[in-house]
Formats: C-alpha cells, sequence, structure tokens
C-alpha cells in the first residue's frame, strides 16, 4: 500500500480498544466468513427439494437463490462503511448474530416468498459480517506481509465455504434441518466474537450519509428485481419500470455523494485501476463463476439424476480445489500481480467450462471432472485475489468500505449469473442439457472478456 502513508493506518489504529490476539481475529472472521457462504450455497443441491416443498414453479426458482445475493449487495456498501465510521465489531457481531436468527428461521417457511424473504435477510446480515471482516483483519495485521497471508486465508474459507455447504446440506434429512444446524453453528461464531475481538474503527466526524444509504440500496433492490423478473420477458412493462427507476436512483446516488461531507464512497477512487480492477472483478466473478455454478447442481440433478448428496460430493472436487488453491495462492505474492492473478482465474475458469460442453447430454458426470478440477483451480486464485486487491485499492482506514465496494458488485453480478444461468438453461428447444451447454459457452465468453478487462485496466487522471 504504497501509495497511502503508514501515519493513516496509525491513526486508525489508535481509535481501537485494547488488541485481540491477531490469530483469533482471523479465526473467528474465516469461521463467520465460511458460516455465511455455506447459509448462501445451502439451496444449490437442495433446490429441487426446497421447489418441490413450497410448491415454488419454475419460474420463481430464481428467487429462492437470488435472494441472499439481493440482500447482499443492497447493504454491502452501506455495511462497509457504517463498520469503517461506527466499530467494525459491532457491526460484525450483529450481522452474525442476525445471520444466526434469520437462517434459523428459514427452516420454518412455508411459501416462496416467505423463504425468499429469509434469504433477503439472511444477505443483509451476511453484508455486515462480510463488509467489516476485511476491516478487522487489516487492523490486527497491519504489515503488507500479514495482510497478504491473511487476507489470503480469509478468500480460502470463502472457497471453504462454497465446498462444505453443500456437503452439509446434503447430508442431513431434509433441507430444513440443514437451516436449523447452520443457524445455531452461527450463533456460536457471534458468540466467541463478543470477547474475542477487539473493536476499531476510523472514524471520520459528521454525520452518516443515510441519504446515500437509502439511494444506493433501493437502486440495488430494483436493479436485482429487474434482472430476476427479466428471465420472463426483458419487455415486460415492470422490468422496464425497475431498470428505469434503478438508473435514476444511481444518477441521484452520485449526486447526494459529490454533496456529502462522509460519503459512502469516494468516487474518485473510480479513476484509479486497482480499484476499478477490485470493483470489476468481483462482477464478472458473480456474473460468470457464481452464476453458473449457483444452479449447475440443479442441472446435473434433473439431467443426470444424480441425488443432492452425490452431486454435493461431485462438486467439492471444484470447491475443495478452489479452497486449497485459495490458501497456497499467497505464494505467488511479488511474483503475480493480484490483477494478474485475476486474469489466470478467468481464462482458467472458461476453459474448464468449455471443456465441460457436451457432459450431460451425453449423460456422463465423468465427462465433467477434467473440466471442475481446471474451473476449481481458477476459482481459487480468484477468491485469493480479489480480497487482497479490495483491501489495496483503497486507504487502509476505509478496508471494509473497499471490501463492501468489491463484494457488492460480486453479488449483483451473482444476481445477474443466475438469472441469466436460468434462462439460458431453461429456454433452449433441445431440453436442459442443451440449454447448459448455451449456459456454459456465454459463461466461458464473459470469463475471457473479464480477463482481458482487468489487466487493460489504466489509470486515469
Amino acid at each position: 500500500m504504497t501509495r497511502f502513508s503508514e501515519r493513516t493506518l496509525t491513526e486508525a489504529r489508535s481509535t481501537a480498544a485494547p488488541v485481540a490476539p491477531a490469530g483469533a481475529t482471523l479465526a473467528l472472521t474465516s469461521a463467520a466468513t465460511a458460516v455465511a457462504l455455506m447459509t448462501y450455497t445451502a439451496p444449490m443441491v437442495t433446490l429441487p427439494d426446497i421447489a418441490a416443498a413450497l410448491h415454488t414453479p419454475l419460474s420463481a426458482q430464481a428467487w429462492l437463490l437470488n435472494g441472499t445475493p439481493l440482500g447482499l449487495a443492497a447493504l454491502l456498501l452501506v455495511a462497509g462503511s457504517l463498520a469503517d465510521d461506527y466499530g467494525r465489531r459491532r457491526v460484525f457481531v450483529a450481522g452474525t448474530l442476525a445471520l444466526g436468527i434469520t437462517t434459523a428461521l428459514g427452516a420454518f417457511a412455508s411459501t416462496t416468498w416467505l423463504f425468499t424473504l429469509v434469504r433477503i435477510a439472511q444477505g443483509a446480515a451476511s453484508a455486515a459480517l462480510l463488509a467489516s471482516s476485511l476491516g478487522l483483519i487489516v487492523h490486527a495485521f497491519p504489515t503488507p506481509a500479514g495482510r497478504l497471508r491473511a487476507t489470503g486465508v480469509w478468500g480460502a474459507f470463502v472457497s471453504g465455504g462454497i465446498a462444505v455447504g453443500p456437503i452439509v446440506t446434503g447430508a442431513m434429512p431434509n433441507w430444513r434441518v440443514s437451516y436449523g444446524v447452520l443457524g445455531a453453528a452461527t450463533l456460536v461464531v457471534a458468540a466467541l466474537s463478543v470477547r474475542g475481538l477487539s473493536e476499531s474503527r476510523a472514524p471520520r466526524g459528521g454525520r452518516p450519509d443515510l441519504a446515500g444509504a437509502v439511494t444506493f440500496g433501493l437502486a440495488l433492490v430494483a436493479l436485482v428485481a429487474a434482472l430476476t423478473l427479466g428471465r420472463e420477458g426483458w419487455l415486460r412493462a415492470p422490468v422496464g419500470l425497475l431498470l428505469l427507476a434503478s438508473a435514476a436512483l444511481l444518477g441521484l446516488f452520485v449526486l447526494v455523494e459529490r454533496r456529502s461531507r462522509t460519503p459512502m464512497i469516494d468516487l474518485g477512487l473510480l479513476r484509479h485501476a486497482r480499484f476499478l480492477a477490485s470493483s470489476s472483478g468481483g462482477l464478472f466473478t458473480g456474473l460468470t463463476v457464481i452464476g453458473l455454478f449457483s444452479f449447475l447442481p440443479a442441472l446435473l440433478q434433473q439431467t443426470l439424476g444424480l441425488s443432492a448428496m452425490d452431486t454435493a460430493w461431485l462438486f467439492l472436487l471444484w470447491s475443495g480445489l478452489s479452497f486449497a488453491v485459495a490458501l497456497q495462492a499467497r505464494r505467488l505474492a511479488g511474483r503475480v500481480p493480484p490483477r494478474w492473478q485475476l486474469a489466470l482465474g478467468f481464462s482458467l475458469h472458461a476453459a474448464g467450462v468449455l471443456s465441460m460442453l457436451g457432459a450431460l447430454d451425453a449423460g456422463s458426470w465423468v465427462r465433467l471432472l477434467p473440466g471442475l478440477v481446471v474451473a476449481g483451480v481458477g476459482s481459487g486464485l480468484l477468491n485469493a485475489a480479489l480480497p487482497l486487491l479490495a483491501v489495496e485499492s483503497v486507504p487502509a482506514q476505509r478496508a471494509a468500505m473497499g471490501s463492501g465496494a468489491q463484494q457488492t458488485f460480486r453479488y449483483i453480478g451473482s444476481c445477474a449469473g443466475v438469472a441469466l444461468t436460468i434462462a439460458l438453461a431453461t429456454s433452449s428447444g433441445g431440453g436442459l442439457a442443451r440449454g447448459a451447454d448455451v449456459a456454459m459457452v456465454v459463461s466461458a465468453g464473459l470469463s475471457v472478456v473479464a480477463a482481458a478487462s482487468v489487466v487493460l485496466l489504466r489509470e486515469r487522471a
């Protein structure tokens, strides 16, 4: 972080209470992050069972997956700014506690819309947890070498949560029990965090940017709703109205931020290549990787006849490799810049996905294995590079905001990616298997665009 002075970091740390051991901070934030991703991925292998239990038609199944990313996208940036200004531990503990409660409540949902509301609430709680966790890590690990190691471990636990979530869910007697178990685990982490973390903040003075929070949150809610409804027809009036509302609210948000003394996001960061690479990397990760792999397990169950547990074990090859690679990717530091790691990760995802073409149509899960390996390595590189780039692209005292911004784009992308994958897979005249191939080709193409974009970005005057 050469462009920001060490004095800035010292000032950010001086407002804290006695510092908890760095190892405990890393352990608790990583554990909470893993559980948050487990709840996020819980419906991936149980989507058919959830849809059957809630009598959800195919046209509405995107909401079962998109509820959590909707809450995440709407509140991540808000949560990051609040954490920096009013206390990262406070926001982290509140988010973890809320995630435990809302996850447990998910076990009792009886309709599609109740379940979707629970998922949105889970996303909002996860936003507070995820945005503040990197701020806590930067505070606990003030040196570049320490941050490199810690963000690598944190990124690996993102992959770890994705890996373990489907296994835990698939191993339970039914999806309702899994929600109760995940809720209880999250509450345990929340209880440990109360005494295991030290408070830190970087107050800027002034009043909270409530106008910015409201306009930005509503803009993202409108955008995600439009993307989810769009699969049923992009020319319908509700979709067009939601897109117009989103554009108008985003324009209003920009005006508010330019006039605010304490804006949620410094718009001047948009001139910096690292911040743009972090944001675009998050967006394309959601659009290409999360979007495809969120719905692909359900496609496997419907086309190959695999059980939820069989699908979970198969996808463990992808997500487990992602965890292992993310954990070791810190060894690339100093040799491969984070932006080039992103480009390599996107390229490997594209190659892996293209190698899986035709597997579902041939009825062979074995043909998926090489592609899952290659794509898993690519996903690990992405999950390792993104958190490091997020905290390096902003001043140290705004680390939670930087994390929130990158992850906001990530989950906006995932909402669009899930809606796009479902639309492509279910609209093909050749059936689900052929539709899955179309979705894979589009995901691979967008990954190539992403690889080129993060490398070609340049600083703006």
